[in-house]
């Protein structure tokens, strides 16, 4: 029973697939800690033994992630939002910050389509 960062751990993937649960770890830097770890990262998760687990836990403490990480992540957005630059005036009107066009995508992020009152179809 693996668990890191208040994480569980999916029990029957490779190791360096299952640490990409944990928010911030994607597989590059699953493997990384794994090596740094001196631990395989193929092996199973639950394969592995409390002092393989302890490893893993000392190298993930070194990187920002999970609680953390979403705070820092969060604060930036905020910070955009105050400051009004252009990425914080898209956050705050729930437009894709990005680039992204709008005008027939976009649908994720701008919601469900709003209804006009009392707009009817041209008749002839």
């Amino acid at each position: 029973m693996a668990r890191i960062k208040n994480i569980e751990l999916p029990k029957e993937k490779a190791l360096f697939i299952g640490l990409t649960a944990i928010y911030g770890v994607g597989q590059s830097l699953a493997k990384r800690i794994c090596l740094d770890a001196g631990v395989d990262p193929d092996m199973k998760v639950k394969d592995l033994t409390n002092e393989q687990e302890n490893k893993i836990r000392t190298e993930i403490d070194k990187y920002t992630v999970e609680g953390d990480l979403r705070r820092e992540v969060q604060m930036n957005i905020k910070n955009k939002m105050e400051i009004n630059s252009y990425q914080g005036i898209r956050h705050k009107k729930g437009l894709p910050v990005r680039g992204q066009r709008t005008n027939r995508n976009a649908h994720t992020r701008k919601g469900k389509g709003k209804v006009i009152a009392n707009k009817k179809k041209a008749t002839k």
